[in-house]
């Protein structure tokens, strides 16, 4: 416990928000690792290839999404299947004294048009696997060539188009950049916070009582002249109840809380119990809602005790009469009073 109180509270919701910087700068730095050692620009943005480019020459440049033009394509009779399902169809051009084949969705060549004389269209540069080796094997017997002579003729890389998949390839960069946004915004407020605590959930969710500024400030005043009560992370001053624990800060106004109680969570891994820890909840006017986690039993009695003796008007204990006074003070919420209260208390 420390010495001096002075500022405690400004200074424990500096020390929660450092904490969390941590994790979203390993995020940002995993989100750059990502874009630097995979293609992920060049998903978005296939690089324009000229027309002469030798497919294997871009592959060992390390261009795997590209948009190329390719004349006078002929349709080999074979076609890529997936789960039963025609994925694309093999063609092969020889334009430039470079033979490649090329793979192209049936969308775009029409279900296998014979002949096309000129063709942009992007795509994913991919080596060649069994069913590509198996394509060579058919081509070479089809033309009468060894499989040798077919593949020094042929690069063992080849163009495929349904490789490109746009969709999925926008819906990932949807989702890169959207978290990364959201990232940047998160660490921004965290710091903004850091600066000025006033301006953290904790100090504005007062705003229902009073100047949040002012609140802070009295609290602050309180705690650092004498706690009437401390514990390691709950305290009572004069006028407030103050909680500085790793889970969240809090400040309730004595006077403002209508009902306190508490349950235990028992802490075990398989058959073996570690512990026991309490929590207490604490219901304020205005709809406030503020948990006190992985408390003692002994820290929690003395808190509800010391606060009951504080406000006579406090109901201790959970109990379905309680709840519904509580109720009948404060009235049912609306839908968004709701989802703000829930957002308090997750804060």
């Amino acid at each position: 416990m420390p010495d001096s109180y002075e500022h405690y509270i400004s200074k424990n919701i500096q020390a929660f928000y450092r904490r969390r910087l941590f994790s979203p700068m390993i995020y940002l730095v995993l989100l750059a690792v990502l874009w630097i050692v995979f293609p992920l620009g060049a998903m978005l943005r296939p690089a324009q290839l000229s027309d002469n480019t030798k497919i294997a020459d871009a592959y060992k440049n390390h261009h795997r999404y590209v948009r190329m033009t390719f004349t006078d394509l002929k349709f080999s009779g074979y076609t890529c299947e997936t789960y039963g399902q025609t994925r694309g169809y093999y063609y092969y051009t020889t334009q430039k004294n470079n033979c490649s084949i090329i793979l192209l969705t049936p969308h775009t060549c029409e279900e296998g048009l014979p002949t096309i004389d000129r063709l942009t269209v992007t795509g994913r540069i991919v080596k060649g696997k069994e069913s590509y080796l198996a394509l060579l094997s058919q081509l070479s017997s089809d033309l009468n060539w060894t499989e040798t002579g077919i593949r020094n003729q042929l690069s063992s890389y080849y163009f495929s188009e349904p490789d490109y998949h746009l969709t999925t390839t926008r819906i990932l960069f949807f989702a890169y950049f959207g978290s990364m946004i959201y990232t940047v915004l998160y660490l921004f407020v965290c710091m903004v916070y850091i600066r000025f605590p006033v301006l953290s959930p904790p100090c504005q969710n007062l705003i229902v009582f009073g100047h949040p500024g002012q609140i802070l400030a009295e609290a602050e005043e309180e705690l650092a002249t004498l706690p009437q009560l401390a514990t390691e992370d709950m305290f009572i001053t004069e006028h407030y109840f103050i909680m500085t624990s790793p889970y969240g800060n809090a400040i309730v106004p004595i006077q403002e809380i209508l009902w306190i109680y508490k349950h235990s969570t028992l802490h075990k891994m398989l058959w073996y119990h570690f512990s026991i820890s309490y929590t207490m909840h604490i219901t304020a006017n205005k709809h406030m809602y503020v948990n006190c986690p992985k408390n003692t039993k002994s820290d929690i009695d003395g808190i509800m005790d010391y606060l009951a003796e504080a406000n006579h008007n406090i109901l201790v204990g959970f109990n379905e009469e309680n709840r519904l006074k509580v109720q009948a003070v404060q009235g049912k919420p609306f839908h968004i009073e709701k989802f703000y209260a829930l957002l308090r208390r997750r804060v």
